[in-house]
């Protein structure tokens, strides 16, 4: 059995990469960075367990991806975030290395592996080749080190390392900080950390993003309640009877968002928005859209077009279409005309015939962004 376990860190808001997608979700192919990376390391050495630190928002859409690997909610800093996946940790050695650190090569590892029974923890850094000035004052570059990661460190240590409010940028510093042994080795340029777009241009081991089209289809029903205003693809229909549900009950843009979650291997609306959780009670359906249109963005996806096919004896909507257009598209930030409504009846057949209620099917095709245009 391994001696060692895996951490990879990849619950930031990616803040500094300034850009709707969020860097972990770039895709190399058809993988996204968090697992490329987390495959780049997890081949190269045996793990006991491999521990992915997930914001909050992304939690349950990684675990998708790959069963095996055990999955951990961050915190509020990286310092946090590592706090909680030690929690889990029960071997004596823990290697932690972050998401965006994509291009770990087999040497590397192979350094780091070979001091690890030597010291509290090892660190990977770089020479410093340029003259440093420290608050206006040359310093001695031999003597500057540029810290990287994967660190590997006995977990014992790291975790009393870890037990304290002082905050640190690095496994190291909290180690030394409380008289732990500091074993350094040779890093590499390639292992560079994605933190700005720009940083894009560094990273060797990087593929295109793949050019499939993801297609998902949603469908739902909602039958009619009186005194309450209809809602119908984002527009207000009428104001005498509209339909029973938890939130304002637009049925059309529920089957829009089973598409769009369709599309991207993300579950369906009652699991993102549930009929019990009182936060949704009577909610407009369009901020459901706004907040799931955010979180495909940001996972690394856009939209190409929807259709929308809403079956309905009453009301008649033939009027209202075009403007359900132009509200669906400027939510999904896509053209009206790719954005298409369309309206049939059931010829009086079924609960739809009878006029109580109305059900509408939707499909919506994504890709990947392409952020070899960013």
């Amino acid at each position: 059995m391994p001696d060692l376990s895996l951490v990879m860190l990849g619950a930031g808001n990616s803040s500094r990469f300034e850009h709707t997608v969020k860097k972990q979700w770039l895709r190399f192919d058809d993988t996204p960075l968090w697992l490329y990376a987390t495959h780049n390391i997890a081949q190269k050495a045996q793990f006991a367990k491999i521990i992915i630190v997930a914001h909050h928002d992304e939690l349950a859409y990684m675990k998708r991806f790959e069963e095996e690997y055990l999955y951990v909610e961050g915190g509020n800093s990286r310092q946090e975030s590592l706090k909680n996946a030690l929690q889990h940790v029960d071997t004596p050695f823990v290697l932690v290395s972050d998401i965006a650190r994509v291009c770990i090569s087999e040497g590397l590892l192979q350094r780091i592996l070979a001091q690890k029974d030597f010291s509290d923890i090892v660190v990977p850094f770089l020479h410093v080749s340029d003259t440093v000035v420290y608050d206006e004052t040359p310093i001695a570059r031999d003597k500057v080190k540029l810290i990287q990661t994967p660190q590997l460190s006995r977990t014992d240590i790291l975790k009393s390392a870890l037990n304290t409010d002082i905050t640190y940028t690095d496994d190291s510093s909290a180690i030394k900080a409380i008289g732990g042994s500091v074993s350094f080795v040779e890093g590499e340029n390639h292992a560079t950390k994605l933190t700005r777009i720009r940083d894009l241009a560094q990273i060797p081991c990087k593929y295109p993003p793949s050019k499939d089209i993801f297609v998902g289809n949603g469908f739902d029903v909602h039958e009619f309640e009186t005194a309450k205003p209809m809602m119908l693809g984002g527009v207000k229909i009428r104001d005498d009877f509209g339909f029973r549900a938890h939130s304002d009950g637009d049925v059309a843009i529920h089957a829009l968002i089973d598409a769009l979650l369709g599309a991207m291997g993300a579950g369906d609306v009652g699991e993102l928005f549930p009929d019990h959780d009182d936060r949704f009670k009577n909610i407009d359906s369009k901020t459901l859209l706004t907040q799931v249109v955010t979180f495909l963005t940001q996972v690394g996806f856009e939209i190409v077009n929807c259709d929308i096919t809403i079956i309905a004896q009453t009301p008649k909507i033939g009027d209202f279409k075009r403007e359900m257009a132009r509200t669906i598209a400027a939510i999904l930030n896509i053209k009206p005309i790719h954005v298409n409504i369309k309206a049939t009846t059931t010829e009086h057949l079924g609960f739809i015939g009878r006029k109580e209620g109305v059900g509408v099917n939707a499909t919506a095709t994504l890709k990947y962004i392409d952020w070899t245009h960013i």
